[in-house]
């Protein structure tokens, strides 16, 4: 069991930075890989990045390369999702989720998701 929950949502302005964390808890989160997912108002949720529980691998959406950053830090049960050069289509909600399974993340699928952060990007 993993208990996950989700900080540092906000409002920005476009080109600006937001840091997300999301703190879990439970014995399996070492073992487990993360991933961010994002639903926008009347979209479907998508995944946004991933990691495996090594740190050594991690996905990123094509929309979010080269500005989001994903990362973890096992010490502290945490993972992270920096989000650099925030455009006004990054306004969503955003989830952080765990699964056992690296490329069911990839694939839009997990066992455990928090309840999510607001993420307001302004134009």
């Amino acid at each position: 069991q993993v208990q996950l929950v989700e900080s540092g949502g906000g409002l920005v302005h476009a080109g600006g930075s937001l840091r997300l964390s999301c703190a879990a808890s439970g014995r399996t989160f070492s073992t487990s890989s993360l991933g961010w997912f994002r639903q926008a108002p009347g979209k479907e949720r998508d995944v946004v990045a991933a990691i495996d529980w090594t740190g050594g691998n991690t996905y990123y959406a094509g929309s979010v390369k080269g500005r989001f950053t994903i990362s973890r830090d096992n010490a502290k049960n945490t993972v992270y999702l920096q989000m650099n050069s925030l455009k006004p289509e990054d306004t969503a909600v955003y989830y952080c989720a765990a699964d056992g399974v690296f490329r069911r993340i990839i694939a839009g699928a997990y066992n455990y998701r928090g309840q999510g952060t607001q993420v307001t990007v302004s134009s």
